[in-house]
């Protein structure tokens, strides 16, 4: 895995090349979570991993398992081409209803 890898829809994936960042186009639930394991599970460089919200869903608790142990690469997560979704949950809204953070 490259410094920045991608993990999205084939749009965003062809953005993402043209500015030298390499990714996997994903269609469905069983694309994304063997391309997550795939990048996750590779040793090396790679530091940091982009997500679509929709591919991050996709992805559920095993994606915040992964975030909440502290190894690399890092995960960002990033809107679809289609706009934020209402209903996405980021993991640091799951860390604070968690421990009974609310911030207004």
């Amino acid at each position: 895995m490259t410094e920045i890898y991608a993990i999205a829809e084939e749009e965003l994936i062809i953005a993402f090349r043209m500015i030298g960042v390499e990714g996997t186009a994903v269609a469905g639930a069983d694309q994304a979570r063997e391309a997550f394991r795939r990048a996750v599970g590779e040793p090396g460089e790679g530091r940091m991993l982009i997500l679509s919200e929709d591919i991050a869903d996709m992805l559920g608790e095993e994606l915040i398992a992964w975030q909440l142990s502290g190894r690399y690469p890092l995960v960002v997560e990033i809107p679809p081409l289609a706009g934020p979704q209402p209903d996405h949950v980021r993991l640091v809204d799951a860390v604070r209803q968690a421990i009974g953070i609310k911030i207004q």
